[in-house]
């Protein structure tokens, strides 16, 4: 088995050290190569939400590579320190069905977050927390945005909370229309949206999350890459 880190060899769109968590490299999502891991995930019991459980692997891979087309939703791999630890996408509001439910405002991002399954020593304090500050430092500075915007399903009350937890202010619920097209179907959704702005997420001058991560460094260039809506 090799001990090389995972996608040492791919180019990271974000790159932020978390003072005790570790590095956290971001990397768009290569649909062949990442499809192991993410067809393990999606298929989880846990990732019931993501909206992907009974899929097979050729089926997560058709959806993966046509929605890698898109210009408006992307979808990234987050590796820490070597090994792959969370599937992250962003979207463009008014290209997406939550544009139909709530009004956009220049400079919202959709995002979307999986967090990888815990290791064999069980939970682990504070990772869905340093995930999240990297994921946010990306799309806030990298991407230049004034604010996410998340729709969670409105029954997963832990990551709601957890966003809560982070900084995000919670909205109001939502239905997600159904989306029933030749290469994409999505089942109606009742979810909870909730936003963080920029200003919120940096209020006190640190990164989102934590005062003691460094600053991070991000790619200029929005790569292609997506996947669907959890």
């Amino acid at each position: 088995m090799s001990s090389e880190p995972y996608g040492a060899d791919r180019e990271a769109v974000h790159e932020e050290k978390l003072d005790g968590f570790g590095t956290v490299r971001v990397l768009p999502v290569d649909p062949h190569a990442d499809l192991d891991v993410i067809h393990r995930w999606v298929s989880e019991g846990r990732a019931v939400f993501w909206g992907m459980n009974g899929l097979t692997k050729q089926q997560v891979l058709e959806t993966y590579v046509h929605l890698d087309s898109l210009d408006t939703h992307h979808a990234f791999l987050a590796v820490k320190d070597g090994e792959p630890a969370a599937l992250f996408q962003t979207y463009e509001p008014e290209a997406d069905r939550v544009g139909e439910c709530y009004a956009v405002e220049p400079g919202d991002v959709g995002v979307h977050l999986l967090i990888g399954p815990a290791g064999p020593g069980g939970g682990r304090p504070g990772w869905s927390s340093a995930l999240l500050t990297a994921f946010t430092a990306y799309v806030l500075i990298g991407l230049d945005r004034r604010r996410v915007v998340v729709e969670p399903d409105a029954r997963n009350e832990k990551a709601i909370a957890r966003l809560v937890r982070q900084g995000f202010v919670a909205g109001p619920e939502i239905v997600l229309p159904e989306i029933d097209l030749p290469d994409v179907h999505l089942p109606e959704k009742r979810a909870r949206l909730a936003f963080l702005t920029r200003e919120a997420a940096f209020s006190g001058g640190s990164w989102p999350g934590s005062a003691t991560a460094s600053p991070p460094v991000s790619s200029p260039v929005s790569p292609a890459g997506s996947a669907p809506g959890e």
